[in-house]
């Protein structure tokens, strides 16, 4: 397989039924189309020296899992040594984001800095803890957790890598 970058889309956490039938936890803010009938995802599991394409044959939602089956995986058997295997579409297959809207890898290493100029450091991580994202930025400073709201992040230049920040009080 060639080196596109792959992003995960979802996660098998157990089987349903005796029918082939999977939980799958969404990591997608598009499950309606990426578990639609007749998409094709790839699923990676430590036992495989490939990842192998699966078809999605059927689609229902339980609580919080998707319950999804794959053409040609008809049995408990067929599915179940994928467990803890995870879902993932390619780098071509993202779906365009609107403006104003982008993916958590666009943003990790992209320099921060405040409204006056200081630079704060590089975006490595975000945290999706509940109400909104935290975006964890490391430099000189050492850490520092900033808030995804109107008030804190001000401006996302994707293409030049730079976020710029208002620093709330105690934020420091």
């Amino acid at each position: 397989m060639d080196q596109t970058n792959f992003y995960t889309v979802g996660k098998l956490v157990n089987t349903q039924g005796l029918k082939g039938e999977v939980r799958v936890v969404s990591t997608t803010d598009f499950a309606d189309k990426r578990f639609k009938k007749g998409k094709t995802l790839l699923l990676f599991h430590p036992t495989l020296a490939q990842p192998i394409e699966v078809k999605v044959a059927t689609r229902r939602q339980h609580k919080e899992f998707e319950l999804l089956t794959f053409e040609g995986f008809d049995t408990i058997e067929a599915v179940e040594k994928y467990k803890g295997g995870e879902l993932k579409v390619s780098e071509d297959d993202l779906i365009p984001n609107r403006d104003g809207e982008f993916y958590i890898h666009q943003l990790i290493g992209c320099q921060v800095f405040t409204e006056e100029g200081e630079e704060l450091g590089k975006l490595t991580e975000v945290l999706q803890p509940g109400a909104n994202d935290v975006w964890v930025v490391k430099g000189k400073r050492g850490e520092i957790l900033l808030p995804y709201i109107d008030a804190c992040i001000k401006q996302v230049d994707i293409e030049n890598k730079r976020i710029v920040c208002h620093l709330m009080e105690g934020l420091l």
